[in-house]
């Protein structure tokens, strides 16, 4: 199975996005399909050896859309170096031609550049500038042709043309306004000139009229040419509702002029180009102000891009040399000042320096960085200069996944969408039937003809179903960006509905509620020496350990800045301890078997032993030759969020479990610090997908928080899966949710996220159908059924466009949104 992306052009409303997704679903080899309205994109999932992208693209071509793959061709301007004539150029020319993945190569000897179009899928540029050395020639640093974000370019192309039709089409449509409404509101004092007065010149009047509304029409000649092909393809969408509406009352209008210019000056009363002219006019400034939205709403991806730096300094034969940061490879080594970003990730070969890597994770407070660290491209170097190996670049990198983890997200369908979706696809055909049928009825009751018309194109007009196809994806869009602020990433629109329903959350203990190493805790002296010395002679002892507990004894001196005394001599003693010789005295290390196998004493420290194994805290005896000298507690420490977290999630009303492979005493000892309500102690790795099914078999909607490769199966099984940003890529890969810092405080974040996206989808689909539900029935003549004032056309298109602009403008507010702290 293959998944791609396709961008879709030329949908103007969620009934194109459903004639697009259906044509695509009829192909054999389909496996799944989703067009996205909001973000113009199809995702589909199809077998490679039943059909090709080309069998997909004709089917959208078929539907009267165009689908053209996600950007992989890419321009580079390469100067040549080393080239003496018009034959050189040629040379080069014919070695990069041949490269697979080339589209086209043209090297011009006067400017000394080499301009290639290839796809990056296929063909590195690292391969480009062998090809050129390889044919006896130097490449030169390149300039990058790519750079703009297409994506943006277009859309602001887009806002640009829809904002000059709206300004062209109101010079028009304002004096035709004026021109129609003056003589039948006398009350409002519009006069006309004497030569158009309609009672005398009737004729020149409905001219002037249709040379007014002929600009407006071809101002919005795309809701026709789109509308009317929409219905012979027998799928009809809001173009098709517009054009049929506005043809009507143009159409009957020109028939009007004919009867006025054979002398039947009756007819000076049912011109209608007025309302074919501001409808369209309306409709345009409604687009326009869509187009305006829905560029707001993908900000989030366009910051995201922003962040990436556009050079490196990459060291070669010794010398530093400035390249666009496409044209790092893996394993360059990169030189970072001060004050500079990362270009792409990598590990740090030589310097010390501190990184700021809140724009990626969030968390506020700079890291330390040394050798052996790894970096994170676009994170800013704030203090020493360092140089790293890189080892992922271009789409490789953290922030590039990032962004295609949130472009995925934006781009997906929330199951709440699917009812729109379905709603969206019948609603067309059946607003055709409404008008039809509405027209009639009045006619037949003794309305006449304009009348019954007007209740046609009013139908027609305020029943457009672009709210309906906006109220999903654009909140959808904004709640995945705005979490991606707080380095909350949630990869789909069936991860955020599903989490606001969490019941329960599954906490695995190390590295999620604890910080995954153990450190000292508790340091308790009998009195024979003082407590740093304690400290100073069990680093000492443990200096070189590969234990844990060892490790964590010379952290906690390296933090007091004791020194580490040198050893006479070294005894491991498996599964008890060690045994040492320091300033020549004999000091043993260990548990109590070790300690009572050589006859210490421990009635002193019996009492502190039983409380600080009883907190959760692993107990290390020192001896000193034959007396007992003190215990060091180790202990994996909570975090600091784990507590405030879980109280949190109380509050919301969510049931906290633990599970982990530590004995239950342990377990119960840390579930009692934060807060547990439930603990699952002494889990195997392999076990731990089946302690989350059991609570799933209860009946609960599971939510499962680890970081580790042994939480992979349990992440996948929940219901909703959330990893810690710095746990395993096996985990990240396994989760619906990731959490780019190790804060737990980010588990409530992205639950109450969930909550207030789901809460704006809920209230757009309720204006939606609303709007939809009330506006038909105004339009089709009810209130004139009773006596009340009959739905103007020109009315209808503005509620029609405003509908669209609130349910944005609604979905927008999501922007506001702040996490808990």
């Amino acid at each position: 199975m293959r998944t791609e992306n396709l961008k879709i052009f030329g949908m103007t409303c969620a009934a194109c996005a459903k004639a697009a997704e259906r044509a695509v679903s009829k192909l054999d080899g389909v496996e799944k399909v989703n067009v996205n309205f909001a973000t113009e994109k199809m995702n589909v999932e199809f077998n490679e050896s039943k059909l090709s992208m080309e069998d997909i693209k004709a089917a959208v071509a078929k539907a009267g859309y165009e689908a053209k793959e996600e950007e992989a061709a890419k321009e580079v301007a390469i100067p040549v170096a080393g080239m003496t004539c018009a034959a050189c150029a040629k040379a080069v020319e014919r070695a990069v031609g041949k490269l697979g993945g080339v589209e086209s190569v043209a090297v011009n000897f006067a400017t000394e550049k080499a301009i290639i179009k290839y796809n990056s899928k296929d063909v590195r540029l690292s391969e480009i500038k062998q090809a050129i050395t390889k044919a006896g020639y130097t490449p030169l640093e390149i300039e990058n042709k790519n750079r703009v974000d297409e994506d943006k370019e277009r859309k602001e192309k887009e806002i640009k043309t829809l904002w000059i039709k709206f300004v062209v089409s109101a010079i028009f449509a304002i004096p035709l306004l004026y021109i129609a409404m003056g003589p039948m509101v006398p009350w409002l004092g519009w006069k006309l000139p004497a030569w158009l007065d309609p009672m005398n010149y009737p004729l020149l009047y409905g001219l002037v009229e249709l040379a007014l509304v002929i600009p407006v029409i071809i101002a919005g000649n795309k809701f026709f040419s789109v509308g009317f092909k929409a219905i012979v393809r027998r799928s009809p969408n809001m173009d098709s509702l517009i054009a049929m509406g506005t043809s009507a009352a143009f159409l009957y209008s020109l028939y009007s002029i004919y009867r006025i210019s054979i002398g039947d000056f009756m007819y000076v009363e049912d011109l209608y180009f007025e309302t074919a002219g501001v409808i369209i006019t309306l409709i345009l400034l409604g687009k326009y102000l869509e187009a305006v939205s829905k560029g707001r709403t993908s900000e989030a991806i366009k910051k995201l891009m922003g962040l990436a730096p556009k050079t490196a300094i990459v060291i070669q034969d010794d010398k530093e040399i400035e390249i666009p940061i496409e044209e790092v490879d893996v394993g360059d080594i990169i030189l970072v000042k001060p004050g500079a970003k990362i270009p792409v990730d990598g590990e740090v070969i030589e310097g010390n320096t501190t990184i700021d890597e809140s724009m990626l994770t969030g968390e506020s407070i700079p890291v330390d960085k040394k050798v052996g660290d790894k970096v994170i491209g676009a994170s800013i170097n704030k203090h020493g200069s360092i140089k790293f190996k890189a080892t992922k670049v271009g789409s490789d990198t953290a922030l590039a996944q990032i962004i295609k983890l949130v472009e995925d997200a934006q781009g997906s369908k929330a199951p709440i969408a699917q009812m729109a979706d379905i709603v969206s696809g019948y609603f067309v055909p059946i607003v055709f039937v409404i008008a039809t049928l509405s027209a009639l009825a009045w006619y037949f009751s003794g309305e006449s003809t304009v009348f019954s018309l007007t209740i046609f194109i009013a139908v027609l007009v305020i029943a457009c179903p672009c709210a309906l196809g906006l109220a999903t994806p654009t909140a959808i869009m904004v709640g995945t960006g705005k979490g991606a602020d707080y380095g909350v990433l949630i990869k789909g629109g069936e991860a955020l509905e599903t989490t606001h329903k969490i019941q329960t959350i599954v906490f695995d203990k190390t590295g999620t509620i604890t910080e995954g190493r153990p450190e000292v805790t508790d340091i308790v002296t009998t009195g024979i020496i003082e407590r740093n010395k304690l400290l100073q002679i069990a680093a000492s002892a443990e200096k070189g350990s590969e234990h844990p507990l060892g490790e964590a004894i010379v952290r906690g001196a390296e933090k007091e800045n004791l020194e580490i005394l040198k050893l006479g001599k070294f005894l491991a003693i498996p599964g008890h301890g060690i045994e040492v010789e320091i300033e020549g005295q004999i000091v043993l290390l260990g548990n109590r078997k070790l300690m009572i196998e050589r006859n210490i004493d421990l009635t002193q420290l019996e009492n502190d032993s039983d409380r600080l194994a009883s907190e959760g805290k692993t107990p290390m005896y020192m001896a000193m030759g034959s007396q007992l000298a003190g215990i060091i507690a180790v202990a994996d420490v909570v975090k600091e969020s784990s507590a405030k977290a879980i109280q949190r999630l109380h509050e919301m009303g969510i049931e906290v479990a633990m599970i982990t492979g530590d004995n239950r005493r342990t377990a119960e000892a840390i579930a009692k610090q934060v807060g547990i309500d439930r603990v699952l102690a002494e889990v195997l790795p392999q076990d731990k997908a089946n302690e989350v099914k059991k609570l799933q078999g209860e009946g609960k909607k599971v939510a499962m928080v680890g970081d580790g490769i042994n939480d992979a199966p349990a992440l996948a099984q929940a219901d909703i899966g959330i990893a810690i940003g710095s746990g395993t890529d096996v985990a990240m890969e396994s989760a619906d949710i990731v959490l780019m810092r190790s804060d737990l405080m980010d588990v409530p974040t992205a639950i109450q996220l969930s909550k207030s996206t789901i809460r704006n989808i809920k209230q757009n689909l309720f204006w939606a159908f609303g709007y939809n539900v009330a506006g038909i029935p105004l339009a089709a003549g009810l209130l004139y059924a009773f006596g009340g004032p009959k739905l103007n056309p020109i009315f209808a298109a503005a509620a029609m466009s405003l509908s669209s602009v609130s349910v944005l403008t609604n979905a927008l507010r999501l922007k506001n949104f702040k996490p808990y702290k």
